[in-house]
């Protein structure tokens, strides 16, 4: 690994522990927190307090991949956005706190979340 990665790695933890810092997932407000990357999107709606997944959605669930031709583009990060507001209103949750991580907010990570806004959350 060169420096040049190394201090990509170095700006990412970074950014992650200041979007981090203002946010913590409670009973009544978890935390919905995203992982991207080039093929696949993943999610997960977390409560920090107990350390418990309250619901999850991803482009390799089996449920979802026959939706999504590819995962690693818009149309894959609404249908995904739509399920876990789905999932998340299921079990009883309709107030969540977005956690972009290291990602900025564009492309994907906004049509996830505006499709899950579209579905009922509150965020």
């Amino acid at each position: 690994m060169g420096n040049k990665q190394k201090f990509i790695g170095q700006q990412r933890l970074r950014r992650k522990r200041h979007v981090r810092h203002r946010i913590r997932g409670s009973q009544d407000r978890p935390r919905l927190t995203i992982f991207r990357s080039h093929r696949h999107l993943c999610c997960q709606v977390i409560n920090d307090l107990d350390g418990t997944t309250i619901a999850s959605a991803s482009t390799m669930d089996k449920t979802l991949s026959k939706k999504i031709s590819y995962g690693g583009n818009c149309d894959a990060a609404k249908v995904i956005g739509a399920a876990i507001a789905e999932r998340t209103i299921k079990a009883g949750v309709t107030r969540v706190s977005f956690d972009r991580g290291t990602y900025q907010y564009h492309g994907r990570l906004a049509a996830l979340a505006d499709a899950a806004r579209e579905a009922g959350l509150d965020f």
